[in-house]
C-alpha cells in the first residue's frame, strides 16, 4: 500500500499550484491532507475512484483535514471525543480491515509559546486515543505533527530550542508516544540521514537554502514496523511550504 500525507497550507491555493498533478502521479491508495483552510462546499474535488472524508474547523479559513481513499473504510470518525479538541478540524480516523489510519494536524504552540499549555493537553489526550486504537488493531498515524523530534530533524537546532516545534516539552511528548509502542517510520529506516526536511519558512530563502524542519510524519504501531518498505520525502514538490511524504507498507 502507498499512503501519502501533505500539509497543503490552503487546498484551494495548492490546487492552483499543481496539487492534482502530484496527486495523479503518485497514485496512492490513501492520500491525507492537512491545513485545508476550507468550509464545506468551498471546493469541488473531481477525484474518480476515491472516497472523500473531511473534517472542517469551526473558524473559517483555518486548519482542516481531508482524507482521500481508494479503499472504502469500514468506518470513519472526525474529531475526538473531547469537545475542546474537536472544533478545529484536526483529526480524521478511518478504520480499515487490518489497521486504523489517523490523519492529524497537531496544534501549533505559536509565537511566544502562547498555546503550549493547550498543546500539552492535546498531546496527552491524543496519545491515549492512539493507544486505545492500537489495542484493537495496528495504527498508522500521519500528518503535520508540528514538532522536529531530534536535532537531526531541523537545520538549526541550537537557535530553535525555545521556539514552537522544538521545545523540550514538545519533543518529550513525541518521545513518550514512541515509547508507548510506536515508531517514526522515516527514522526507523533512515536513522542517520541529515538534511531531509518537510517544511521550510517562506522567509529568508529557507527552501532554496534547505533550512528546513522535518515535522510531517508517518508514525506506525511497533508491531507492523517490519512491514515498512520505504518512506519517501518529496522535497522537490512545490505548492505549499510543506512537501508530501509517502509511506510504502505491506498490509
Amino acid at each position: 500500500m502507498k499512503l501519502v500525507t501533505w500539509n497543503v497550507n490552503g487546498l484551494r491555493a495548492c490546487v492552483n499550484k499543481g496539487f492534482m498533478d502530484f496527486f495523479n502521479e503518485v497514485d496512492s491508495d490513501i492520500f491525507s491532507v492537512q491545513e485545508t483552510k476550507l468550509q464545506k462546499g468551498q471546493i469541488e474535488m473531481d477525484i474518480p475512484g476515491y472516497e472523500e472524508y473531511w473534517d472542517y474547523a469551526e473558524k473559517k479559513g483555518y486548519s482542516g483535514t481531508a482524507t482521500f481513499s481508494k479503499i472504502k473504510p469500514i468506518s470513519v470518525k472526525t474529531g475526538l471525543e473531547e469537545e475542546k479538541f474537536s472544533k478545529e478540524g484536526r483529526v480524521i480516523t478511518a478504520e480499515y480491515e487490518n489497521f486504523y489510519l489517523v490523519n492529524v494536524y497537531t496544534p501549533n504552540s505559536q509565537n511566544e509559546l502562547k498555546r503550549l499549555d493547550y498543546r500539552m493537553e492535546w498531546e496527552d489526550y491524543f496519545a491515549d486515543y492512539l493507544c486505545e486504537l492500537d489495542k484493537v488493531k495496528p495504527v498508522i498515524m500521519c500528518g503535520d505533527l508540528n514538532v522536529a523530534h531530534r536535532e537531526i530533524d531541523l537545520k538549526n537546532p541550537k537557535t530553535n530550542k525555545k521556539n514552537a516545534g522544538f521545545t523540550i516539552e514538545e519533543r518529550d511528548k513525541m518521545t513518550s508516544l514512541l515509547k508507548r509502542g510506536f515508531v517514526d517510520s522515516y527514522r526507523y529506516l533512515y536513522p542517520d540521514i541529515e538534511g531531509v526536511y518537510t517544511w521550510w519558512s517562506y522567509r529568508f530563502n529557507a527552501r532554496k537554502n534547505n533550512a528546513g524542519w522535518r515535522i510531517d510524519y508517518f508514525i506506525v504501531s511497533d508491531r507492523i514496523k517490519d512491514k515498512i518498505k520505504d518512506v519517501k520525502i518529496f522535497s522537490d514538490v512545490m505548492g505549499s511550504d510543506h512537501c508530501p511524504v509517502l509511506l510504502d507498507i505491506e498490509l
